[in-house]
């Protein structure tokens, strides 16, 4: 059955049931404002963080998102328990902190403080990808006599891959999974402007002199896991940032003709691109604008996995390639 709307004015349309939409892709994708404007409709009547985000990118807030941002700000806060995390639940917690300072919420904010608090905490416990030794980490300066400062999700003995990221990208590899999570939480660590606690600046200096590797594609680091420490490095301030051209240009030189990468989820390496933005990260991202589009659904979105999330990405990123530098 075909389902039908009618805007005001004019003549009744027919449009294909929800599940066609989103399951159908786009077979002639056509210009980036062509992608931008499906973008547009998807997002239009969405109330979530996602679509706040997403009206704000295309300059088109809708008259009660700043109602509706407090509102989801409340919600979160609400479902945040008293230790400041989401039933324990790592990612979950983590990403709450990134989603509270999406909404305005900074670091001084009392929700923001008490998940950052639970977050912060898991640097002094057990299980982080900087602890321990072997032949192959000390020779590549990956293991507790040359880093720390990183965030534990788990004990050692307990198996914490696979995880799923909010943006979709699922690390099944237990040292990536940890590696990636860390680089998560230093992120909010580091957009909430707590890079001078001495944990959180030990994790950046670590990252620092890790990625010094990541110019090998194929090397001891894998592409996603170097994708999560370069979307960390992004937020770094003064001269730590003099590097983010640099990776930039090594995310670049591994992208293929289509505009993907190798080993790499398209929306995980386009995030953190975003993130870089500086005029290496932005011609890999309008390299990568035909990938995209070509997996656009009729309804706007890219499929079901982190289906909000995936389309946020997308859309910023169609509007960046747009954009001159």
């Amino acid at each position: 059955m075909r389902t039908r709307f009618a805007p005001p004015g004019s003549r009744e349309i027919e449009r294909p049931p929800i599940a066609f939409r989103q399951n159908t892709r786009v077979t002639n994708p056509g210009s980036t404002q062509e992608g931008i404007e499906r973008l547009r409709l998807y997002f239009a009547e969405v109330l979530t963080r996602q679509g706040i985000l997403a009206r704000q990118a295309l300059k088109q807030p809708a008259p009660g998102d700043e109602v509706l941002a407090g509102r989801l700000v409340d919600d979160m806060r609400a479902q945040t328990g008293m230790d400041g995390s989401i039933s324990g639940a790592v990612v979950a917690t983590i990403w709450r902190a990134h989603e509270l300072l999406d909404l305005g919420c900074g670091s001084d904010h009392a929700g923001t403080v008490r998940v950052m608090g639970w977050v912060l905490a898991l640097q002094a416990k057990p299980g982080a990808f900087s602890e321990g030794c072997s032949p192959p980490r000390h020779a590549h300066r990956a293991c507790e006599h040359f880093i720390s400062g990183f965030f534990s999700p788990a004990p050692t003995v307990q198996r914490f891959a696979p995880v799923m990221f909010p943006n979709g990208k699922v690390f099944r590899g237990e040292p990536a999974a940890r590696f990636a999570v860390s680089c998560l939480a230093l992120r909010a660590a580091l957009r909430g402007r707590l890079e001078e606690r001495p944990g959180v600046e030990q994790h950046l200096l670590s990252l620092l002199q890790l990625q010094e590797q990541w110019d090998d594609w194929n090397g001891y680091f894998a592409p996603d896991a170097i994708v999560a420490g370069i979307h960390a490095l992004a937020f770094a301030a003064g001269p730590h940032r003099e590097v983010l051209p640099r990776l930039a240009g090594t995310v670049a030189a591994n992208q293929a003709e289509d505009g993907t990468w190798t080993h790499a989820d398209l929306f995980h390496t386009v995030e953190a691109l975003l993130a870089l933005g500086t005029k290496e990260a932005h011609a890999a991202v309008r390299r990568a604008v035909p990938a995209l589009l070509g997996r656009q659904r009729i309804d706007g979105s890219f499929g079901s996995t982190a289906q909000q999330e995936r389309a946020l990405i997308a859309l910023r990123a169609l509007i960046w390639a747009e954009k001159e530098m």
